[in-house]
């Protein structure tokens, strides 16, 4: 079956018909995926939860990110599975009760933490309490293996990127960059503030699944001396 005439160009309805009004399009991508793209985070986890749930036929993957989610497939995608695509609720979905879950150990003992406490104005015992209640899940993974963007933060406690970002962070430490929460798997440079760090092992290949905060698991942080 050859791929879809609209290959790298838009589709029959992206954006241009009912996909207009809903803020979603969809992309053939090479001769065996979909790329759904959509408006935010909420968006892009409610079309990974639908497709979870209920799979195209012969999906063997999703890989979302922060504006899109990739469909792959074990066969050339059809016009039927954009059309499917482009009709997915993209309201919050639901709590998934089987979600995966994790407890993070996190000394909170970050070079930038005192930094985070000031830029939010609470103590440090506040910043700490308030981060080990929040209910975080991975919205999707990106920059190195095994680096899960942690979303759920409370808006007070966005804090913006260092200015200079440093050369070398080491790894396990965990910081925080505008909405999100993240721990690095290894050393690299970055420019989160560093708020602690972690002894889990974030990525593992002999390991299923080798990343620790795969897409859809859901986090809390626990304070450890």
């Amino acid at each position: 079956m050859a791929p879809s005439p609209c290959v790298l160009r838009r589709c029959p309805g992206d954006r241009d018909d009912e996909g207009v009004g809903r803020g979603v399009a969809v992309r053939w991508y090479g001769d065996r995926a979909l790329l759904v793209e959509v408006d935010g985070l909420d968006a892009v986890a409610a079309v990974r939860t639908a497709l979870e749930r209920e799979p195209l036929p012969g999906q063997v993957d999703l890989v979302p990110a922060a504006r899109t989610v990739l469909v792959l497939l074990d066969r050339p995608p059809a016009d039927a599975d954009a059309a499917r695509l482009r009709g997915l609720p993209l309201d919050a979905p639901a709590a998934d009760g089987g979600a995966r879950s994790v407890e993070l150990p996190v000394a909170f003992d970050g070079p930038d933490v005192e930094e985070v406490a000031r830029l939010t104005g609470r103590s440090l015992p506040d910043l700490v309490a308030e981060l080990t209640s929040a209910e975080l899940t991975v919205a999707f993974g990106g920059f190195a293996p095994g680096f899960g963007y942690l979303t759920g933060l409370p808006e007070h406690l966005h804090v913006p990127r260092r200015s200079t970002p440093r050369t070398r962070v080491p790894a396990g430490s965990v910081g925080l960059a505008g909405p999100f929460a993240g721990a690095y798997p290894r050393a690299s440079p970055g420019g989160w503030q560093l708020v602690g760090r972690t002894d889990a092992v974030l990525f593992d290949v002999d390991r299923d699944p080798p990343a620790l905060l795969a897409p859809g698991t859901r986090v809390r942080l626990r304070e450890v001396g």
